[in-house]
C-alpha cells in the first residue's frame, strides 16, 4: 500500500468539496508546492501553506489575463477559485500530460518572457519584487539549520541586497515579472510549450526573470542551450555587471524549499540543503547540484 502524502486528503476533501472526481487521484510532486492529479477531471490540484492565499488569488486572476493575450501559459480552471482547507491554499489547473522523454528547452523561455515583458502592465499590478524576503524568514525560523549556517546565510543575505539595491538594469524600469522563470516550469501542450507557477508573479526588474536559467549551469544546462535562449530573449545577462548579484542571490532563493522539507525531515532534503550550503560558503561556483 501506498503511503499517503500528507497533502493528500487536503487534496481530496477540497476538490470533493467543490464537486469534482477523486477518484484516482495521486501526487505528481511536492517540492515548494504539492501538485495531485484529478485523472477523471483533466486536473491538477496545487496544495500551498496558507500564506499564500494572495498570491494564489493573484495567479489565477493574471493567468486568465495572459491568456487572452494568447500567451501561453497554463490555464487555470474555469470558474473554480483559490480556496483555504485545512490550513492550506488550494488552487485547480488544467492538466497536461507531459511526452516521456521530453525536455524543455531555454530557447521556448526565452521566447515566452520576450513577449510577456512585451504587455502593458495589469490594471492591477501584482506586489512590488522584495528580493530574499521569503528566504530570510524561513532561515530564521528553520529548525533543521544550525546556529552557524542561520548566521552566514544571514549575512550573506544582506550582502547581496546591499549590492543589489546599489544595481543599475539596462532593460530599463520594472515591469511585470514571473518571477521564478526557469525552463523547468515550462509543460509541454501537444503544439505548445506553456509558462506555468505563477505564485511569484511581480513587479520588479525584467533582468530577474532572465538570471534564473544561467544559474541551470548548477544542474548541467550548456552553453549552446543558453545561447539559444539569449537569441530568443533579445538580451544575454551576462555582459551586464550586475549578473553576478543575481545569479548569486538565485542560488540563495534556491534554498529555500529544501529548508522547508529539511525541516520536516525529508532526509533527501537534507542532504542536499548540507551540499548546497557547503559549496557556496566555499565558493564553489562550478559544483553541480541535484535538481528539485
Amino acid at each position: 500500500m501506498t503511503k499517503a502524502t500528507p497533502t493528500e486528503a487536503v487534496a481530496r476533501d477540497a476538490s470533493n468539496a467543490a464537486g469534482l472526481d477523486t477518484d484516482g487521484l495521486r501526487l505528481l510532486g511536492d517540492h515548494a508546492t504539492a501538485v495531485h492529479l484529478l485523472p477523471r477531471e483533466r486536473l491538477v490540484v496545487r496544495v500551498r501553506g496558507p500564506q499564500t492565499l494572495e498570491s494564489a488569488i493573484r495567479a489565477v486572476a493574471l493567468t486568465r489575463r495572459l491568456d487572452g493575450y494568447d500567451l501561453p501559459v497554463t490555464r487555470p480552471a474555469r470558474s473554480l477559485e483559490p480556496v483555504v482547507h485545512d490550513g492550506h491554499v488550494l488552487t485547480w489547473w488544467e492538466y497536461y500530460p507531459q511526452p516521456p522523454g521530453w525536455r524543455p528547452d531555454a530557447a521556448e523561455l526565452g521566447s515566452i518572457l520576450r513577449r510577456l515583458h512585451a504587455l502593458p502592465q495589469p490594471p492591477e499590478p501584482p506586489p512590488t519584487y522584495r528580493p530574499l524576503a521569503d528566504l530570510a524568514d524561513r532561515v530564521a525560523a528553520s529548525t533543521t539549520l544550525d546556529q552557524t549556517d542561520k548566521a552566514w546565510l544571514a549575512a550573506r543575505i544582506d550582502t547581496l541586497l546591499e549590492r543589489y539595491e546599489h544595481l543599475t538594469f539596462p532593460l530599463g524600469p520594472a515591469g511585470l515579472i514571473h518571477g521564478d522563470a526557469y525552463p523547468g516550469n515550462l509543460l509541454a501542450d501537444r503544439h505548445l510549450t506553456r509558462l506555468g507557477d505563477w505564485d511569484e508573479a511581480a513587479h520588479g526588474p525584467r533582468e530577474l526573470d532572465l538570471v534564473n536559467t544561467y544559474q541551470g549551469t548548477r544542474f548541467g544546462r550548456g552553453e549552446p542551450e543558453l545561447e539559444r535562449f539569449a537569441d530568443a530573449y533579445g538580451f544575454d545577462p551576462r555582459r551586464w555587471d550586475g549578473f553576478s548579484v543575481l545569479r548569486e542571490m538565485r542560488d540563495l532563493h534556491t534554498l529555500g524549499s529544501f529548508i522547508r522539507r529539511a525541516d520536516a525531515r525529508d532526509r533527501n532534503a537534507h542532504r542536499e540543503l548540507a551540499h548546497r550550503i557547503t559549496t557556496l560558503r566555499t565558493g564553489d561556483e562550478q559544483a553541480r547540484w541535484a535538481p528539485a
